[in-house]
C-alpha cells in the first residue's frame, strides 16, 4: 500500500485525482497504475485500470489469477468488473469511497453471488493516510476555484 500511496502522489503531482495501485503476484509488484484520466483523455485510466493492464502485460496473460490489488481508494463499478474479469484474487483498499464504492459504500459487485469470480476484499489498509490525501487534495482545489 505504500508504493501504492507513492504511486497516487505521481498522480497527484499530473493534477489527478490522487488515487495509486500496484499488483502483487507472488511477491512481486507486477503492476503499477495511477489515475490518469484527464492527462490522457480516457475516462477508464483509473489507476486499477492501468495496474491491471501493466500487469497483464508484464506477465503476458489477460487474467491475474492468484494475484493481489492494493489501492488507496475504493474501487468504482468499473474497476470492480475489470479486477472480477482478470481474475484478481484479492483486493486491498485504503479509503472508502462514499460516493461511487462498488465494495460496500455504495453497492457491493464483490459480493455478488451471481457473478462467476469471487474477489476477497479487505478495506481499511493505511486508510487514514489514504484519505487524508484525498481530503487535502480536493481541499486545495476548492480552495483554487473559490
Amino acid at each position: 500500500m505504500r508504493e501504492a500511496l507513492a504511486l497516487a502522489g505521481q498522480a497527484e503531482a499530473e493534477g489527478e485525482v490522487p488515487v495509486g495501485a500496484v499488483v502483487v503476484l507472488d511477491g512481486a509488484i507486477v503492476g503499477r497504475g495511477w489515475n490518469a484520466p484527464i492527462s490522457l483523455h480516457d475516462p477508464s485510466a483509473h489507476a486499477e485500470i492501468r495496474a491491471l493492464r501493466d500487469a497483464a502485460a508484464r506477465v503476458e496473460n489477460y487474467r491475474l489469477a492468484g494475484a493481489t490489488l492494493y489501492v488507496t481508494l475504493e474501487p468504482c463499478a468499473m474497476c470492480a468488473g475489470a479486477i472480477m474479469h482478470a481474475r484478481v484474487a484479492r483486493v486491498v483498499y485504503g479509503a472508502p469511497d462514499p460516493k461511487t464504492g462498488a465494495a460496500g459504500s455504495v453497492v457491493n459487485l464483490f459480493a455478488e453471488t451471481r457473478l462467476n469470480h469471487h474477489t476477497v476484499v479487505e478495506a481499511g489498509l493505511l486508510g487514514g493516510e489514504c484519505g487524508e490525501t484525498l481530503r487535502r487534495f480536493f481541499q486545495a482545489r476548492r480552495k483554487a476555484v473559490g
